[in-house]
């Protein structure tokens, strides 16, 4: 296992709260998938800290590709999937999947923390093979 690359960010709650309220719904549809979206109205207690850590995840996810939101990158194409443990995953779709492809990350390791202000995320992309 080699790791390919590390990326972390850190989204203040009030920033996303602020692009909600600016542009509601169609932020949310640019940002996240229907699943996200599903998952993250699921639990409206805690929907702040979900939309934020997911945007987080994905911040930290196009660190780890080296690409920025540029070369045809949408949101929606870094999706963070939650597995029936509770652990949050990485499924990549579009130019997200051909560039990690391109450079041989196969898995993916992320970890999303909240506190009252602020999402942190971490991401990791590993090459199983090389």
């Amino acid at each position: 296992m080699k790791i390919i690359g590390h990326g972390i960010d850190l989204v203040a709650k009030d920033r996303v709260q602020r692009m909600l309220d600016e542009h509601g719904e169609r932020f949310e549809r640019r940002c996240f998938t229907d699943a996200e979206r599903s998952y993250i109205d699921g639990n409206r207690q805690r929907r702040m800290e979900h939309l934020a850590g997911r945007f987080a995840a994905k911040e930290a996810i196009l660190k780890v590709l080296g690409t920025g939101w540029s070369g045809g990158i949408a949101w929606t194409d870094a999706e963070i999937v939650r597995e029936p443990s509770g652990r949050p995953a990485v499924v990549l779709h579009g130019r997200c999947a051909e560039v990690a492809a391109g450079l041989g990350i196969d898995e993916w390791w992320v970890s999303i923390s909240h506190i009252e202000t602020h999402a942190v995320a971490s991401a990791i992309g590993v090459s199983t093979t090389g």
